[in-house]
């Protein structure tokens, strides 16, 4: 009897919390119309898609319309923002084309096509209004804007009392009052694997800076934010530095245990939620709304100035972001990526490359112009950019893969608006916010280096990190073939109708005597000795041999390869498989292959 009783208040007790809990997360978040037909506007649609405008505001929505109802989102690409139009491709009318990277979403699905397997788009609700009125309402449902909770009011800066340094690429000093915060420390040696070199030399002092920091941001897990070479001397001085990473579902730190790298303060935080530092000082991270499974950036305030940081996020926070900010900072530059500089045959000539080139490059200067128009931040500076392609066997990367230069972004800035002042740094050059905010003018508002310091590299001891690669070649398990199914079967890749064929090369990418040259069919997992019969997509990679067997051998994540422009890639149809290189560049497991293992059973 009691045990009944009691079984029936935990029940109540259980249903009490859910209410209580639904209740909060509908406080939690805000219900906005941002479209409004009427009876006859909704009548006037036709069976496929419609992009209706809102004539307030000029914002454009597409609608989809069939027997079964009607979907509704709002007409802009989850990649960077761009909007679509209609794609004449599609006999069916369900799917529109991006006019920025040519992404493809089916509308009835609100399902992205291209890039296959990808994204869900962002939908609106559908609120019909009463019969007798007719009509219906776009319904956006956006969670609070968390920066807002618990505001404080901006209290007067002195001169010196926040400064930002820059040191290289990403990486910056802030000074907020008696304390100091650096993000994203890449001080020495290369980014994936061998492809990325600091373009910039940081200051002499950049480690002891480090070392003396009271806290580091460290946005991402890529090697230009995350940076072992130079986590593995700071390590040695101070062990406990205090780091911290958001929440991502691929943990930054991973790869840590395996590094022989010993951090024993790292503090994984969840995002949206202020981190108290002291009385003056906090900061909370955000993720990306295209890749919330690692990117992230980060909002730090100090006596109610907000510093805003998007580093390389695609789309950070979702495109919710503080406006008015006193400092903004992002990424600029663009040529982040392998394609389409390590692509051959078919359409990519040089020719095509040169002009896709260029075109992106503006798509994303023009881009991060109007984001930064759209927050307007009182302080705009571009950083995160600054890398170089300076191995002598990248000659062709380097002079192929032009990036975007600061100074031609903060000229657009300022045409935009005027209003916004802008900062293009150099290693070692101080921005005093208390200063800046009072006279942007002022020459103390901005401190330039000495003329003694050095602006570029000129050199980088290479060899210390090829040698290191090099080591992983002559690996006893790579004398046998089996090594190749072990390897794929630990990926847990399969159940895709994909075929890849993988050529080991040297620096050249001509293939290496001794070197495998196998394929993978990913449909059932297996290693067949040509390609099937059937029709399959394809893809055929050269890599280099270090770097390739180095990632092997460490299960490590493509990214080396792909990012770090050392493989060439042909594909058949021309199709990106978002799946695969989604898998290889962020799901394989976190825990790498096990040779021993492998040996033992041979």
């Amino acid at each position: 009897m009691y045990e009944s009783i009691y079984k029936q208040i935990i029940y109540i007790l259980f249903i009490y919390m859910n209410c209580i809990l639904g209740y909060v997360v509908m406080a939690a978040q805000a219900a906005k119309t941002v479209l409004t037909l009427d009876a006859e506007a909704v009548r006037a649609l036709k069976v496929g898609i419609n992009f209706v405008k809102n004539p307030e505001d000029r914002k454009c929505f597409i609608i989809y319309k069939d027997q079964d109802g009607v979907r509704a989102c709002r007409n802009q690409c989850k990649h960077q923002g761009g909007l679509f139009m209609k794609d004449i491709e599609d006999l069916h009318e369900r799917t529109v084309r991006c006019t920025k990277h040519n992404w493809k979403l089916d509308v009835k699905a609100m399902q992205y096509v291209n890039p296959p397997d990808s994204f869900m788009q962002d939908e609106l609700e559908i609120v019909w209004k009463d019969p007798s009125v007719g009509g219906l309402e776009l319904v956006e449902l956006n969670p609070p804007d968390p920066w807002l909770t618990d505001p404080r009011g901006a209290q007067e800066l002195e001169a010196g009392e926040v400064t930002i340094t820059y040191l290289t690429h990403a990486c910056m000093q802030l000074k907020l009052g008696q304390r100091t915060m650096l993000f994203d420390p890449w001080l020495t040696g290369p980014a994936f694997a061998r492809g990325w070199w600091l373009l910039h030399q940081p200051p002499e002092d950049s480690f002891e800076r480090l070392c003396k920091a009271d806290l580091v941001y460290i946005s991402h897990m890529h090697s230009d934010h995350l940076s072992y070479p130079t986590l593995k001397t700071v390590s040695k001085k101070r062990p406990d530095l205090p780091i911290y990473v958001g929440d991502t579902s691929r943990p930054v730190f991973w790869y840590l245990e395996k590094s022989g790298i010993t951090l024993t303060n790292i503090n994984v935080v969840p995002f949206g939620v202020w981190q108290n530092i002291d009385e003056h000082l906090r900061f909370m991270i955000l993720m990306d709304g295209v890749h919330p499974e690692m990117d992230t950036c980060v909002v730090v305030e100090y006596k109610g100035h907000m510093i805003l940081n998007t580093v390389d996020c695609t789309r950070p926070n979702g495109g919710r972001l503080p406006t008015g900010v006193d400092v903004m900072m992002s990424d600029f530059a663009g040529g982040a990526s392998g394609f389409p500089m390590t692509f051959t045959g078919g359409k990519y000539t040089e020719i095509w490359k040169a002009e896709f080139i260029r075109n992106e490059r503006k798509k994303l200067l023009n881009y991060k112009a109007q984001l930064v128009k759209s927050l307007q931040p009182k302080i705009y500076c571009p950083f995160a950019g600054y890398f170089v392609e300076a191995h002598p066997s990248d000659l062709y990367i380097k002079t192929t893969n032009t990036k975007n230069n600061p100074d031609d972004l903060n000229a657009l800035i300022k045409k935009n608006s005027p209003g916004i002042t802008t900062w293009t740094p150099k290693p070692g050059s101080v921005l005093d916010l208390g200063v800046a905010l009072k006279d942007p003018s002022s020459i103390d508002a901005i401190r330039e280096s000495p003329n003694s310091a050095k602006t570029y590299k000129d050199s980088w001891d290479f060899s210390l990190y090829l040698d290191e690669l090099s080591l992983a070649i002559d690996a006893e398990f790579f004398q046998h073939k089996s090594w190749i199914p072990f390897y794929y079967n630990w990926a847990g890749f399969k159940n895709y109708n994909l075929v890849i064929r993988v050529i080991e090369t040297n620096d050249d990418f001509e293939p290496v005597f001794g070197g495998y040259d196998y394929l993978v069919d990913f449909l059932d997992l297996s290693f067949p000795p040509r390609r099937p019969d059937r029709a399959h997509a394809y893809l055929e990679i050269k890599n280099r041999i270090g770097v390739m067997r180095h990632v092997v051998k460490h299960g490590l994540l493509w990214d080396n390869l792909y990012i770090g422009f050392q493989n060439r890639i042909s594909r058949d149809p021309d199709v990106y498989h978002h799946r695969f290189w989604n898998h290889f560049q962020i799901e394989l497991p976190t825990t790498g292959p096990d040779w021993d293992l492998f040996l033992q059973k041979l």
